[in-house]
């Protein structure tokens, strides 16, 4: 049975979304062909009408899993009176520590992605930039270029305890990761340089 072209873009995003959940579960190599396209309701044959190679698939969902992470960034942010605050509490919680599949690619898929080919680095790189860009953004000290370093050792601490936290099966030690590393994103972005 023929698939029309909009029909056909409508699996291939549904494949994109379903890939970049399951990777950021899986890992890149921790999950096939097959059962990435049977999560998404595909057979493994639609696979190649989709995409050109697996590493193809790996950076759109990279792509797509950035994206969304930036997005729910903004979106947290625009809902709070304190947006970074707001920013803080949702990244750096035991809710985000547990979602796994729908948390912060950078998390779940950061050394895995330093291990990956340029486009899916690229994708990487471009999604760090955006949460930078949020950061900066959020940051209540007056803009420039400690402000962007500001935002980079925020980042990299947050990063940081969540992977911490993640590995951990001290439940209370896991939690003291989190604790300190708002305490300390705080006090970095109140910091008058």
């Amino acid at each position: 049975m023929r698939v029309s072209r909009s029909q056909a873009e409508q699996n291939r995003q549904t494949v994109i979304d379903v890939a970049s959940r399951l990777f950021r579960e899986h890992g890149f190599d921790g999950i096939g062909l097959k059962d990435l396209m049977k999560g998404a309701g595909l057979t493994q044959g639609a696979f190649y009408k989709q995409f050109d190679s697996k590493e193809d698939l790996t950076a759109q969902a990279s792509r797509r899993a950035m994206e969304h992470a930036t997005r729910r960034w903004s979106s947290v942010a625009a809902g709070s009176p304190d947006p970074l605050e707001a920013l803080i509490g949702l990244y750096l919680s035991t809710g985000h520590r547990e979602e796994k599949s729908d948390g912060c690619p950078i998390v779940a898929l950061g050394s895995d992605a330093a291990r990956q080919g340029e486009e899916v680095r690229a994708r990487f790189q471009d999604g760090i930039a955006a949460h930078l860009e949020v950061l900066d953004e959020l940051m209540p000290a007056a803009k420039g270029p400690k402000t962007h370093r500001k935002a980079m050792a925020m980042l990299s601490l947050m990063v940081g305890a969540v992977t911490i936290s993640r590995i951990l099966g001290d439940e209370e030690m896991s939690q003291r990761f989190l604790d300190a590393a708002a305490g300390e994103v705080r006090r970095i972005a109140a910091a008058q340089e």
